[in-house]
């Protein structure tokens, strides 16, 4: 298994990182989704969202979604 994610997509501050997984059955994939944010001079991720980041995460989570059907196996 690989560390390095399959894809990344992002707008803005929001990202859906897409993760190839080998299992039993043929390629899985899951996505982690996550917002930036720079705490002094580090960028830095969380998974905690406030209601003005919920329409950019979900079309983020579309766009993962569109890519895990053109690119999946």
């Amino acid at each position: 298994m690989s560390n390095k994610p399959a894809h990344e997509i992002r707008f803005g501050s929001m990202k859906a990182t897409i993760w190839a997984n080998e299992t039993g059955y043929g390629k899985r994939y899951s996505v982690t989704p996550g917002r930036l944010y720079k705490d002094g001079k580090q960028w830095k991720t969380t998974d905690s969202f406030d209601r003005d980041d919920l329409l950019l995460l979900a079309k983020v989570v579309d766009a993962a979604h569109s890519w895990i059907l053109q690119n999946g196996e």
